[in-house]
């Protein structure tokens, strides 16, 4: 008896410990949003017992972020700040001997102990450096920088900028297409790599006169040029077609350090060839490969080149997922390599000469995977929708021990109450099924009525994923009081290539179906959705969607478009890469007229009812803010309520932490206001 009253009164005392626990919790804000603390990079010493890494903290004071060096002992212990200023210092490597840390400052290359101490700048050059690589030997450092493909010297480059910022005139003639990219006017300056000897400090221009960049601006990837384990030969990727504007052509060239200007051309496809990598032993040479010309979303497949016979062989042929980063084992007979899958961002493991492909490790969204020099141990950034990018290991055995290694927001994270991430499948066009994540509210309670947040991804080959999103962030939803229902229709990567090309050519056709059919299921299936209040949002092509949608739905209470396609055929005219709309809709306008009119949403426009917010920026030159313009005149001529959010500052991305509060405040205003109360 006495016992029972016992376990009576423990049970009523972890219950109201439970209960003081979940009322100290919170929902996230976008002041929690910009308080976190951002991983972005790091790299492992050559001992394996240490790990340099940068975080990004921001300040909505100055309205800026500023990053960080810090460094962590690979076990989790010990973790200490390396440079922790006002400087900006990012991008640090270890050198191969692992005695010093090379890092950027201020666009420039330096140099430190392990303690921080006995500083060196290792580059001054006056067009400045973008990023680095070490030699093997750590006697030389490739960089890139943006220079005059003319100019042989920085002095002529510096006169140059001088003579042009001096100039009381500032028009610009053009003369051929990308004149502009992403959010830049192009002008005449290019990338190039240089050579630095990191003893003396000279360096050389190893693409001097090309006109294109190296590395390329776009559809590369973060490790576009590599030393040859001996150092005396680089590979590298290359647009020779860049200009055009509608080549997606990225070709593998080596060089010799000997002779640089006589480089060697390797890959054949038509496609994207980039991320060359050498393997430790030297005998190979990697990189990953898109087949179809012109089409920036085409599977990518990991290829392998035979230095000595020349031989191609593609290992992923017969493989239905597209793979992203690759690093070899030490012993240069396995890749690691990541890939899309589902909502995940997996790792693999690759058996080169078995040709035999595993998952390694599954779950979640993984990134920047490094090895150990002995191999035993991989290093990565994880995260989920619930937890922002930390450091962590893995055993190389098989016995699965995961280790997580930096815990850099946990004193944010343990006040908030956020959801993990759930997934449902439906039907979808043809009977294919459709994957969607489901986050619930904070303090969620299944018999009560909650209104729906619809979301639409961009790409429109790309994926919602079990990853924690600045801009989108699906916790930042969920916590203002939605369900949020997150679908990967036709066109979503992760999910096979077949699956992924459904959507060129038919932008408001199967995918269509596929969310609609999403948006039904999540109706009828979850009571806890209350059917009179559902909204949705998108950007880019999910801001496409949400004006297909205005003018043939009024399943909605309100919309948000965020920097989103209104008009096929203009937004042809102002974008910059060209092959994106000539491979998805088809061609140019005079070659596929009817797809162009067929699938544009402002044919339709007329029959828009439902209230809508629209957002873009000006420095989007990727989806031009005319496209706003022509769709908040059109809605306003129609009478449809509607409210425009004009950024002069920011582009495809909004990026600014002022400007990201205003935004998140304008967004969840908007669609509180149309909130019908007697259903909330």
């Amino acid at each position: 008896m006495i016992k029972s009253k016992f376990c009576l009164s423990l049970l009523v005392t972890i219950l109201i410990s439970f209960s003081i626990i979940a009322q100290t919790r919170r929902s996230i804000n976008v002041d929690d949003l910009w308080a976190m603390k951002r991983i972005s990079s790091f790299d492992v010493s050559p001992d394996g017992k240490t790990i340099v890494y940068t975080i990004t903290s921001y300040s909505f004071e100055a309205n800026k972020g500023n990053t960080d060096i810090f460094m962590i002992d690979s076990d989790g212990k010990n973790n200490r700040p390396l440079k922790n200023s006002d400087k900006n210092e990012s991008e640090p490597e270890f050198s191969p001997d692992g005695k010093t840390i090379a890092f950027m400052r201020r666009g420039q290359i330096w140099q430190c102990e392990l303690d921080g101490t006995n500083e060196k700048q290792l580059t001054d050059i006056y067009s400045g450096v973008s990023e680095f690589e070490w030699s093997p030997d750590g006697k030389k450092i490739l960089f890139a920088s943006f220079v005059y493909p003319d100019c042989k010297t920085q002095d002529c480059i510096e006169q140059k900028d001088k003579a042009k910022e001096e100039s009381k005139l500032k028009a610009e003639i053009f003369t051929s297409l990308m004149y502009r990219h992403w959010n830049d006017w192009r002008g005449d300056k290019r990338s190039h790599l240089f050579l630095l000897d990191a003893v003396s400090g000279n360096y050389i221009d190893l693409t001097e006169g090309i006109k294109e960049d190296v590395p390329p601006l776009a559809l590369g990837s973060s490790d576009d040029y590599n030393f040859s384990p001996d150092g005396s030969e680089i590979a590298y990727s290359l647009n020779p077609e860049f200009t055009k504007a509608t080549s997606t052509n990225i070709e593998i060239y080596l060089a010799s350090l000997t002779s640089p200007q006589t480089p060697k051309l390797i890959s054949v496809s038509n496609g994207v060839d980039c991320q060359p990598v050498y393997s430790p032993d030297g005998e190979w040479l990697a990189w990953t490969s898109m087949k179809r010309a012109g089409f920036e979303a085409d599977k990518k497949d990991l290829i392998l080149f035979n230095r000595k016979t020349g031989e191609i062989k593609n290992l992923t042929e017969d493989y239905d997922r597209s793979v992203d980063e690759i690093i070899w084992s030490p012993d240069s007979k396995i890749i690691y390599f990541t890939a899309g899958n589902g909502i995940n961002n997996s790792i693999y493991k690759l058996n080169v000469e078995e040709e035999e492909i595993s998952i390694f490790l599954e779950d979640n969204y993984n990134t920047n995977i490094q090895l150990s020099k002995d191999g035993k141990t991989l290093f990565f950034l994880k995260q989920r929708s619930d937890l922002p990018n930390e450091i962590f290991s893995l055993s190389t055995d098989g016995k699965n021990t995961l280790k997580r290694l930096t815990f850099t927001n946990e004193e944010i994270l343990s006040q908030l109450e956020m959801n993990p991430v759930e997934t449902f499948w439906c039907e979808g066009a043809n009977g294919d099924k459709v994957q969607s994540i489901i986050i619930k509210p904070p303090f969620f309670d299944p018999n009560k009525k909650y209104p729906m947040m619809f979301l639409i991804h961009g790409g429109p080959q790309g994926a919602w994923e079990d990853n924690f999103h600045y801009r989108w962030n699906l916790q930042m939803f969920a916590g203002a009081g939605y369900v949020v229902i997150a679908p990967n229709p036709r066109g979503s990567t992760g999910y096979g290539q077949k699956f992924t090309d459904e959507i060129s050519k038919d932008w408001g056709g199967k995918v269509y179906v596929d969310l609609m059919n999403t948006y039904d299921y999540a109706i009828n299936n979850f009571k806890f959705i209350d059917q009179s209040n559902t909204f949705a949002a998108g950007a880019s092509y999910g801001g496409y969607m949400i004006n297909w949608i205005a003018g043939h739905t009024d399943r909605f209470s309100a919309l948000f478009c965020h920097n989103g396609t209104f008009n096929l055929e203009s937004m042809w005219g102002t974008t910059e890469e060209l092959w994106f709309p000539e491979w998805d809709i088809g061609g140019t306008p005079w070659e596929n007229r009817d797809a162009y009119e067929k699938w544009s949403p402002h044919r339709y426009i007329q029959n828009a009812k439902t209230p809508m917010l629209i957002v873009h920026s000006a420095f989007d030159f990727r989806l031009s803010e005319e496209q706003a313009f022509q769709l908040f005149t059109s809605l306003q001529r129609l009478g449809v309520e509607s409210k425009f959010l004009y950024f002069p500052d920011e582009t495809h991305f909004v990026s600014k932490p002022q400007n990201a509060k205003l935004w998140w405040t304008t967004v969840f205003e908007w669609f509180k206001s149309h909130l019908k109360q007697e259903k909330q």
